[in-house]
């Protein structure tokens, strides 16, 4: 999981959390412990008398056992007033300090196989003193010790008994439960974002021409629901924008084909030069990204109808259409349809008229106003389009198909044309590509699938 991971982060804070909470409870008790002086943690103050009686116990020349008035010992006989203990071992030898309770006066040897033992009392008894017996190793042998309480525990021991709980108990119990959470939250939050990963799906699937997606909120946890809304309420006013957008360009296109063709005609009546030639280029320019606009319409509505399409037919007709404007703008216009005398497939007449009219105008447009369009009709189904100009450099011939892109700035033109060329032709079956003329210059192709085709048709006039 990566850093920035929800899981992790989750991860991450509820183990340290929870070893948070179980150091703070593991210290509580021992405080506790130390304070009440209670068996909470099994650490009492017997074990401090313990060890230092041992540390003092010594053996005399004559067998019997002593003690040594160690710093240690003598610092516990000034703490503890009423400090008392008995000390005995195998050979019979005792010693004896203080006052010892009558409960355990009467005693005597009857513990000596037992190890170590705590002597004390049920809960609800009355109050009563408590003592330890251990045999221990000491200078003078394995003895049998027996006392009471001596004084408080001390810091260090409480801080041996807190390490050795950490090492025993704290750190097991956080690696458990570290391992619980490092399989249960991701499993946990998985099952929690399902529905942010169907909306997120969803959302990748949403382009322009899928309008009124909402993303789905039925299983987006309730904390991510307010960005699904947002989301949601975005795409709407999106779509409400995209409609007004399109309807204006409708609207504009269908106002703007009536002043255009008065102006082309009013421009017609004028006396011949380059001043004339030159305003009827550009008003043909206008009416051409008129009919772009309403094509880039009509597609977007699927406003077509599939009947008979003569290739041959609609190449003939596209050359005697644009050759005038080619020949005003420098070109000469060959049309090459060897001999074809109908090559007929299914698709909207006006729709591919106007694709091959689009590369046509292209070649004139950005051919360099030099050289020849020549226009192809190829068997089997496959439309040419070539010029001798600069041509297209390779790694532009997939981009110059995106609306509005243009590859070189400086030119004329919307960067429509070979946009909705493709639009037509791939709404078609068909497919457009773009390669190098022999000689210099671009062809455009466009060929047909087999299943394109319509056979024994008669051949358009």
């Amino acid at each position: 999981m990566s850093s920035g991971s929800l899981r992790w982060r989750l991860v991450r804070r509820l183990v340290a959390l929870q070893a948070a909470l179980l150091a703070i409870f593991w210290l509580s008790l021992l405080g506790l412990s130390w304070l009440s002086g209670g068996p909470i943690m099994a650490l009492e103050s017997e074990d401090r008398v313990l060890d230092i009686v041992r540390e003092s116990i010594a053996r005399a020349p004559d067998g019997s056992i002593v003690l040594r008035s160690t710093p240690a010992f003598t610092a516990l006989r000034a703490d503890v007033p009423g400090l008392w203990f008995t000390v005995h071992d195998a050979q019979g030898h005792w010693l004896t300090e203080g006052d010892v309770p009558p409960e355990y006066a009467r005693i005597g040897d009857a513990l000596d196989s037992i190890g170590q033992a705590r002597l004390g009392w049920n809960l609800g008894d009355p109050p009563r003193p408590t003592a330890r017996v251990k045999r221990m190793d000491t200078a003078a042998g394995t003895v049998q010790i027996m006392t009471g309480p001596g004084g408080t525990v001390l810091a260090d021991q409480l801080a041996r008994l807190a390490l050795l709980t950490l090492a025993t108990v704290w750190l097991p119990g956080v690696l458990l439960m570290a391992l619980a959470t490092l399989v249960a939250t991701p499993l946990v939050v998985r099952r929690t974002m399902r529905g942010l990963d169907r909306a997120a799906a969803d959302a990748m699937r949403i382009d322009v021409e899928q309008r009124g997606v909402r993303l789905p909120v039925a299983h987006v946890p309730a904390e991510a629901a307010p960005l699904v809304d947002a989301v949601n309420a975005a795409l709407c006013r999106l779509d409400e924008g995209y409609v007004r957008q399109q309807r204006f360009l409708l609207d504009a296109a269908h106002e703007l084909r009536t002043p255009i063709a008065i102006l082309q005609v009013r421009l017609e009546g004028l006396p011949d030069g380059a001043h004339r030639t030159q305003l009827l280029e550009d008003v043909a320019r206008l009416a051409n990204l008129a009919e772009q606009m309403l094509d880039a319409q009509r597609l977007r509505q699927k406003d077509i109808a599939f009947a008979p399409v003569d290739l041959a037919a609609l190449a003939r007709r596209v050359a005697a259409d644009l050759a005038p404007l080619a020949i005003a703008a420098g070109y000469g216009l060959s049309l090459e349809d060897e001999g074809v005398d109908a090559m007929v497939v299914d698709g909207d007449h006006a729709a591919l008229e106007r694709a091959l009219a689009n590369l046509v105008q292209n070649a004139i447009q950005h051919g360099g106003r030099r050289g020849t369009i020549t226009l192809r009709v190829l068997a089997p189904r496959t439309l040419e389009v070539a010029d001798q100009g600069e041509g297209i450099p390779a790694e532009e011939r997939e981009r110059i198909f995106e609306p509005f892109h243009r590859l070189r700035a400086q030119t004329g033109g919307t960067g429509l044309g070979l946009h909705l060329a493709r639009e037509i032709v791939q709404l078609h079956g068909a497919r457009i590509t773009v390669r190098d003329e022999t000689g210099g210059g671009a062809c455009f192709r466009i060929a047909f699938p087999p299943t394109a085709m319509t056979p024994h048709l008669p051949p358009h006039a």
